[in-house]
Order: C-alpha cells, then structure tokens, then sequence
C-alpha cells in the first residue's frame, strides 16, 4: 500500500521501482521524456496510457488513482473521531460525579507538556486525549450550575486550557472545523472563569483557527482588537506583554498570508519585536511560546513565503532554537529551512534538513502536508543516491510501501 494522497506520478514511479524510465516508457509507447513529465506531476496521463502503464508495471489501475476515502465505520474507532465525539457532548452520563477540578488540571497540564516537547505527540495525544475531553466536557457542564464558586472557576480554567490544546491537536490532524469549535469554547470557558490571561490565550488560539480556515483578514482584525483590549486587563505586565506580542505576531501571519510583506514586516519589527524584549524564551505564557526566538522565526517565515530564501537562510543562521519551549515550533523552523533549500534546488540540503526533523519529531514530518510535497520533490528531482534515500524515508514516514 502507498499513502492515498500520493499522486499519480509518483504511484508509477514507485511501482516501476529499479527499470529503467526509457524501457517502461518504449513498451507502453510513449516517450520517454513524456513518462517523465507524468512522474514529475507536470502531465496527467489519458486513462488509455493509464491502463497501459498499470498492465506493465503488473498492478492494477486503481493502484495507480488516488484511493478512495475509507468508509464511515472504517474511521469511527479513530482517535480523531473520538475525541470529535466528546466535543460534541458524548461522554459521561449527567448524573455521573465529575472528577474534581484539581485532578482535571494536573491531566490536562501533563497532556500540554506531552504535545509541546515529545516527539511521538500525536500517539500520546491519541492515548489520553479521548477520556480527558469526555471528563472535562462533562466536569464544565455541571460546573456552570455548581454553587461552588472556587471549584466551579477551576473547572473552567481547567476547560479553557484543554480547548486551547484541542485547538492544535485537531488542526494538525486535519479537523480545522472541530479545531475552530474548539477554539470557540476555549473563549467561552475563560470569559465564564473571568480569567483575563485565559481571555488573552483563548483569543490568540481562535486567530490560529481562523489562519487555518484561510481566513487569514479575519485572523488579523481579530488579534489587533484583542492586543488593544489587553492594555485594560488585570494581570501581571510580564503576561500582558506576552499575549499582545503574541497577538501581533498573529496580526503579522494574517498580513504575509495576504502578501502584504511590508506591513508584516513593520508589525513584526515596531509591535511584536519590542514586546519581545520583555519575555523571557522559556517563559511560555499562555502556552504561546512567544518570545525573542519566536519573533526572530517569523521573520524568517515572512522571508520565505516571499521568496526571499537568501536573507530567509541567513535569518536562520542567527536563531539558536535551543531555549523553545515548543516542540512544534522548532519542526516548523526546520521544515521553513528545507523549504527554503528546496526553493534554490538544493536537495541535499532539503534531504538533510527532513533527515533531522525526522529524528525531532517523527510523527510531524509524517503529517505535515509540505514535509510530505519536499519528500516527493526530491525523489522526482534529485540525483539518484539523493532520490534514494528521498524514498527511504518516503517509506518511513508512510508515503511509500
């Protein structure tokens, strides 16, 4: 089996395997030049050549379509799903006693630790995630009615942050409807806490959301709004500046994503780089990671989404990302990295730079949609020892059987 979004190119290059391209390309009467632009994904091949190329390679033709989606009951029992069911309410019975808000939280905070530094996240996430969604939904629910007030805050903090979790988790497993519910609730629960901090993360979660539905506008008007209202909230200055930083530098995404790069890049310089100065790396707030690094690797986002990878790469040469308290944002500085190699052709760099994330964070490489296109880039466009190896670890993250 292949991944079922591998393209059609790419099925008939792995199943043509060690023959030559021209001795395929000869028996199924075509040239060999145009199986190469078919491969490369710059041809789409006629259902005639198709089924001629299928028979030569002995595989079927389907095996060479993209796979159909699996059936409803085939992806009920799926992580992903399961935690969808518990967002949407199934869960514990209502007369079911709640787990109490102070075991809620220590579950929670351990399940953040585990998403923000360990490698295999997406498994551990898939293993504590379902249960504590289903508790916590079912613990905010009668919350709301207590008439003790303490717990009934804790539980909803407690709430806020896991929606704040949910939010990452089920955009990168591809739920960008679940993930921006999940950012919507993390709203509710902090403005039902009176939790400013909370109000502040909740807000910087749901300008994610909307970046991820492309609605990159929305993203940015709501983010500056919300850095304005943070002057007025109660909290300590240190998580004030924070969460404006890190609002600004959703505001600053939300402007590259429109290709307004001077405007992203004045943002980041005037707004979120001053802020920055005040927050220590490893502090974390609001679970934002937002910090001097974190600025500096925006800059270096703005410069390759530009095009711009010559200062992009000399930008990465000065970030030491050794003080990141996230996981995931140092596999986004090396994915940035290779993409920027792969935009100057260099494949040995952009193979390198996946060989490395792949021992950061396996699991990521294996569902981040770009890391997969540079996997298939330089198998279709390398030399052969490269493209080789390309396809090794094609196989190893599940592109390739």
């Amino acid at each position: 089996m292949v991944a079922p979004d591998l393209p059609i190119g790419d099925r008939i290059r792995h199943y043509r395997g060690g023959r030559r391209q021209d001795a395929v390309a000869g028996l199924v009467g075509i040239s060999p030049d145009y199986l190469s632009q078919i491969e490369r994904g710059l041809k789409v091949p006629s259902l005639p050549i198709l089924y001629a190329l299928a028979q030569e390679l002995g595989v079927p033709a389907a095996a060479l379509l993209s796979e159909q989606a699996p059936a409803e009951d085939d992806v009920t029992d799926t992580a992903e799903a399961t935690v969808g069911r518990a967002l949407l309410g199934y869960g514990p019975a209502r007369s079911t006693a709640p787990v109490p808000a102070a075991e809620l939280r220590d579950r929670v905070e351990a399940a953040w630790q585990s998403w923000q530094t360990a490698g295999d996240r997406f498994t551990k996430a898939a293993e504590t995630l379902p249960d504590l969604v289903a508790d916590v939904e079912h613990a905010a629910r009668l919350a709301r009615s207590s008439t003790d007030a303490a717990e009934r805050r804790a539980v909803l903090r407690t709430a806020s942050d896991l929606y704040c979790l949910l939010r990452s988790y089920l955009r990168r497993t591809g739920r960008v409807d679940l993930a921006t519910l999940a950012a919507d609730r993390a709203m509710r629960a902090a403005e039902d806490a009176d939790d400013p901090l909370r109000i502040a993360a909740a807000q910087w979660n749901l300008g994610h959301a909307l970046l991820a539905a492309g609605q990159p506008g929305e993203a940015e008007d709501l983010a500056l709004l919300a850095a304005e209202q943070i002057a007025a909230a109660r909290m300590p200055e240190v998580e004030r500046t924070a969460m404006a930083g890190a609002l600004q530098l959703v505001a600053v995404v939300g402007a590259a994503r429109r290709r307004r790069w001077w405007e992203a890049r004045e943002r980041l310089r005037e707004h979120a780089a001053r802020a920055a100065r005040g927050v220590p790396d490893g502090s974390n707030i609001g679970r934002t990671a937002f910090g001097p690094t974190n600025v500096a690797l925006h800059a270096l986002s703005i410069d390759m989404e530009a095009g711009e990878t010559g200062e992009a790469l000399n930008t990465a040469d000065a970030i030491d990302t050794s003080p990141l308290p996230s996981l995931e944002r140092e596999f986004t500085f090396g994915l940035e990295v290779a993409a920027c190699h792969s935009q100057r052709r260099d494949d040995a760099a952009v193979l390198l730079s996946l060989v490395g994330l792949e021992a950061l964070a396996p699991e990521d490489l294996a569902r981040t949609p770009l890391a997969r296109q540079l996997v298939l880039t330089v198998i279709r466009r390398a030399r052969a020892m490269h493209a080789r190896q390309a396809e090794q670890l094609a196989t190893r993250i599940g592109l390739l059987d």
